[in-house]
Parts: C-alpha cells; structure tokens; sequence
C-alpha cells in the first residue's frame, strides 16, 4: 500500500501529509476570496456584501461536508494501518453512495429555503438580491461542491493529499479567470461571482474521478461494494455526524455573528464579511493539522501504534501554536491595509474591519489547539468530545459575547471580535481535560495494572 506513516521520521511525514493539503485549502480560500476581492474592485459595498454572505453560507456548507467525509477519511486510514484493502474498497464504496443520496437533499432543501436564510441572517436590502441570485447558482451546484469533497476525503485516507492540491490548482486558476470576465467585462456582480465557482467545481470534479480511475492506489473496488452496508454505515456516520455537527455548530455561530453585524447597516456586514474571509485563510494551518492528526493518528490506531499517534498530536499543537503567535502579532500593525485590499474607496469599512481584524486574529492560536484534539478524537472514534466542547464554546462565549459587545461598544468592532478568540481558548481548556482524562488516565492504569 501507499503512504505508510506508521514508521519512519514522524514529523517530515506529517509535514508531507500536511502541506498539500494546506496548499490545496489555500488554493480553494484563495479562489473564495477572489470572488470578494474582484467583486470589489467592480462594484460597491452592496454586491461585495452580497458576495461576502453568499460565500459564508456556502463555506458553512462546505466545512459541513468536509466533517461529515471525514468519517470516510479516518476509516479508510485506519484499515490502511491494518492492512485490510477490501474494508477500504467498502469504506469508499459506502460514501459515494452516502453522499449522493445527501447531495440530492441538500439541493432541494436548499434551494427551496433560500429566502428564509437571508432573512434569518439580516442581509442588508441594498445587497438582498444579489446574494439570492449567489445563492441560488450555489445551491444548483451543490452535487460538484459533496462530490469534490468526499473524493479528496478519499485521498487523504489513504495518504494522499498531492492529487487533490493538483485538482483545486487547476479548479482555482479556471475560477479567477472567470470572475474576472463575468464580474469585469459581463458586468454580472454577484452572480458572476457563483457561476465562476460552480463551474470551476465541476471541472475538478471531472478531473478527479478520471484520475482516481486511472490510479487507484492499489485498492481494486467492486459491484457489491457499492451496495449500503449498515455496520460500514455506521462507521462513516458514527465519526463523521459528530465532526459535521460540531463544525456545523460553529459555522452557524459565524453566521450569527454576521447576523449581528448585518444588522449594524452594510458598512459593518462588509468589514465582517471580509475578515471572516482573511481568517479563514489563516486557519489554512489549523484545518491542515486537523486532517493530518486523524489520518495519520487514524492510520497508527490500525496499526496499533498508539503512542506514536500521541506524538502526531503533540508536534501538530506546538506547529499551530506556534503559526497562531506569527500571525497576532503581524497583524496589529497592517490590519487595515489587509483590509483595505479588499474594498475601493470605502474608509469606513476599512476601519471597521481593522478593528475587527486585530481582535479576531488571536483565534488563529487557541483554535488550532482545539482543532488538533479534534483530529486526535476523531481518528479514535471520539468525534462526540469535538462536538462537546464547541456547543459549550458557542453557548456559553461565541454567541452572547459578540451580541454583547455589539451593544456595549457600537462605535467599534474591537471587542467583538474577542468573542471567537476567547470562545477557542474554553473549547482548547475542555479538550485538555478530556484529553487527560479519556487517554491519558486511561493509559497509565493500563501501565499499572500491566506491571502488577
């Protein structure tokens, strides 16, 4: 089998897993933030605001899909570490037809529940229209966006992340150049904006199924493997409904906040919209940690080498705290010129998202804590702790500390953007502790009762 990474120098291996991946999430933010950036050197604060909550919606999507296939990604790893090529055929066989079956409904409910979204969110009237348009192109286009995913999750279960940054080079260079003609030229705003990314979705997906039936990896997949197993069912979801869940959870307190600042006129929706794209471009790092920790913990699980998995974790946290540091204090000083990249002649908005931007910025330390342990449980089949301490984070911090501060301090976006940070640090303490006391406790009474 391919990619084996339950021997050998552990850090250049998870350092080989991890950067792909994270070259391939940065190639697909980076085509996300196109869409804003172009949009807003064509048009004015209503399109790009159109665009900014148009994006969010589908990114909460997209991360959605991307946890559920998770389940995919840590089963098929672990088989990899146990050597077992037909449990893997039945993995992969099992999510493709899990996901089609979730592509079709999540089209149609979509799509029939677009209107009601806006209005939950509190789109801006100047931006209503156009971000129903965005929407609805997206919805239609929900097929590529499940299918890419769920074939990337294949991939990375069975180690490799190279392929898919290959598919979503291709995808993203395709997507600029469309933005550039439909929103420039075409003069379609918004809706350009969603055709471009629909299209350059549906291209990689093309490109990835001939690919994957050129080169399978060894693994040789059959008619019955195609046919819903229950006990292979429950694996997929029993890991992947808690990781969906929770990443869920946490992209519909995003949406809240963007509630919250919609709410506050246009100015203040288009500064959150555009700092929630700049982070999650920094949280490249952490999404990238999080994959490589539960396939590669996954695939030492199998192979029964837990202590190893242990130290994926362990370098995993020290890299993402270390990034996290970086990047807080580079941002203090150029927070407004990052922003302003994003928007033509429009200084509120740019002071505004400054504000926001050197708040929120300290997420990007004590969440790619909370995203590793997230891995780690996942690739041992306590994805629910993830759930867990984000439902907590969200209640008890995320939530009420941005509407709080919203209405304590409405002359500035400061204090709202503490709301994530201090809500990523609760969710790191809780996963400390269950980390001690569900592994770690565990272990060394094992130990004990071993040597007695």
């Amino acid at each position: 089998m391919h990619n084996d990474y339950t021997n050998g120098n552990l850090l250049k291996q998870l350092m080989s897993f991890s950067l792909p991946y994270m070259l391939a999430c940065f190639l697909q933010t980076f085509y996300g933030m196109a869409d804003l950036f172009i949009a807003g050197q064509f048009n004015g604060a209503d399109t790009v605001s159109a665009v900014s909550i148009g994006s969010q919606v589908m990114h909460m999507l997209t991360v959605v899909l991307v946890g559920l296939a998770m389940g995919t990604t840590v089963m098929i790893s672990r088989s990899l570490g146990a050597k077992d090529t037909k449990k893997i055929a039945g993995y992969i066989g099992n999510s493709i037809v899990l996901f089609i079956g979730i592509s079709i409904v999540l089209t149609v409910v979509l799509l029939l529940g677009t209107d009601l979204l806006l209005n939950l969110l509190s789109t801006p009237l100047e931006a209503y229209e156009e971000a129903r348009i965005y929407l609805q192109i997206c919805f239609g286009g929900c097929i590529f966006i499940t299918a890419y995913n769920i074939i990337s999750s294949i991939y990375r279960g069975l180690g490799d992340t190279t392929s898919p940054m290959i598919f979503v080079a291709i995808a993203g260079v395709l997507n600029i150049g469309l933005d550039w003609l439909l929103i420039g030229p075409f003069g379609m705003g918004a809706s350009g904006a969603a055709i471009a990314t629909v299209a350059s979705q549906a291209v990689s997906v093309v490109i990835a199924l001939i690919a994957f039936m050129k080169n399978s990896h060894g693994v040789t997949m059959q008619r019955n493997d195609l046919m819903p197993d229950a006990s292979t069912m429950k694996d997929l979801i029993g890991i992947g409904l808690p990781i969906s869940l929770q990443d869920g959870l946490i992209q519909v307190s995003f949406l809240t906040i963007t509630a919250i600042a919609n709410g506050r006129g246009v100015d203040v929706a288009a500064a959150v919209g555009i700092v929630e794209k700049i982070i999650s471009f920094l949280f490249l790092v952490p999404s990238a940690m999080l994959s490589a920790v539960s396939a590669l913990a996954a695939q030492n699980m199998g192979a029964g080498n837990h202590q190893r998995g242990r130290q994926v974790l362990y370098y995993a946290i020290v890299i993402c705290i270390c990034f996290g540091v970086i990047c807080s204090i580079a941002a203090q000083p150029f927070a407004d010129q990052i922003v302003g990249l994003f928007v033509k002649d429009a200084p509120k908005v740019t002071l505004l998202g400054g504000q926001y931007l050197r708040a929120y910025v300290f997420d990007c330390i004590f969440a790619g804590v909370h995203f590793c342990f997230s891995g780690y449980f996942s690739a041992y089949g306590k994805s629910i702790y993830s759930f867990i301490h984000n439902i907590i984070s969200i209640v008890v911090m995320r939530i009420p500390g941005t509407w709080l501060a919203s209405v304590l301090f409405p002359s500035t976006l400061y204090p709202m953007g503490l709301a994530a940070p201090l809500g990523s640090l609760l969710s790191a303490l809780i996963c400390v502790g269950l980390y001690y006391h569900a592994f770690l406790k565990k272990n060394r009474a094992a130990g004990m009762m071993k040597t007695a």
